[in-house]
């Protein structure tokens, strides 16, 4: 039983971590906007006629 016990306790830990990682990722990262310009071929726009 207690390798259980541990086994729980290191996935609870670790779960910690990836849980706390991602709150301070969320609330200390700030993305930075920006504009973003896609060129559309104009054949995908106006297929030629057959």
């Amino acid at each position: 039983m207690p390798t259980l016990f541990r086994f729980l306790f290191i996935i609870a830990v670790l779960c910690g971590l990836i849980y706390g990682s991602m709150m301070a990722l969320v609330l200390l990262v700030e993305p930075r906007e920006r504009d973003v310009t896609v060129r559309v071929p104009s054949e995908r726009l106006n297929p030629p006629q057959p």
